[in-house]
């Protein structure tokens, strides 16, 4: 199996590589159904979590057998990921045997297939704010194999501010899906930091959302199971089969904190990422906590 970690290049205006655009004409005419649920983010911004999440509202009382056989990425397949020999993620979308399915992308939001648009499914966007986010990638593009390389912290830091990442830049992500819930009510739009202060109050937002109703027993054991360490010790959530990762460098579910980038940021750039944050932030209503 190929390993090489693969170039970024400039698609349409966002940059790349070609594990998620080798399937682009199926992924934009993939066909949608009106109970379909997308969770979009851009990438280390709490997805594995809340696909986790969605999961266990919707089957774990329906099919519990799953929940044991049957690991994340399987139950919530990653819509536009191209990697052979596997399954594109398209291929195993269509061939998902519940019902509703949930679907996960990194897509920003002019890239989403236009069917999710037409039959009104619904999408749960989730933020998470750069700082934090900027360090879970790089500690992620470390070990993922499939990633390009990561460079040193330094400057890693300085593509992400400048949007040289794959799928683009944090900044057009978070903002072109903010923009888009102002205008649709098919969108949940959440925040990890709010999802890390009070699961319970955001678990009862997202159920609703969804026109579900759990009972309290089944949202305390869903709480149960979606804590951090709880997932990280679950072969299901925590990924250890998946040849494309490095677990002798970092392990797929980290540290899932809030505030951690103040271990890697040096003062000089925390004052530098915070005047070009201003600016780039300037024009949206799109607010952070970098801290709870």
């Amino acid at each position: 199996m190929d390993l090489s970690r693969p170039e970024l290049f400039d698609f349409h205006g966002v940059f790349m590589t070609n594990y998620f655009t080798d399937n682009w004409d199926k992924v934009q005419n993939f066909k949608a159904k009106p109970d379909d649920i997308v969770v979009a983010t851009y990438p280390k911004a709490g997805t594995t979590w809340v696909c986790y999440i969605l999961d266990l509202l919707h089957f774990q009382q329906k099919c519990p057998e799953r929940e044991k056989s049957v690991p994340i990425y399987g139950r919530v397949p990653f819509l536009e990921l191209t990697y052979p020999p596997y399954p594109t993620g398209t291929d195993v979308a269509d061939t998902l045997p519940t019902s509703p399915r949930i679907i996960k992308t990194h897509l920003p939001v002019q890239f989403l297939p236009k069917s999710f648009w037409e039959q009104n499914s619904r999408i749960v966007y989730v933020a998470r704010n750069a700082k934090d986010n900027a360090v879970s990638y790089f500690h992620f593009d470390c070990m993922e194999k499939i990633q390009p390389e990561p460079g040193d912290w330094k400057s890693f830091l300085q593509r992400f501010k400048d949007g040289k990442m794959v799928f683009g830049s944090w900044y057009d992500h978070v903002c072109g899906w903010w923009e888009k819930k102002q205008t649709s009510s098919k969108i949940h739009y959440m925040f990890y930091e709010d999802l890390v202060e009070d699961t319970g109050r955001e678990l009862k937002n997202l159920a609703s959302f969804l026109g579900l109703s759990p009972s309290a027993e089944e949202m305390r054991e869903i709480i149960r199971r979606v804590q951090f360490d709880v997932m990280k010790e679950n072969p299901m959530t925590n990924q250890r089969d998946d040849p494309t990762l490095d677990f002798s460098v970092s392990q797929f579910l980290r540290k899932g904190k809030v505030g951690d980038w103040k271990n890697h940021f040096t003062v000089a750039q925390n004052e530098n990422f915070d005047e070009d944050y201003k600016q780039k932030m300037k024009n949206t209503t799109l607010r952070f906590r970098v801290e709870i």
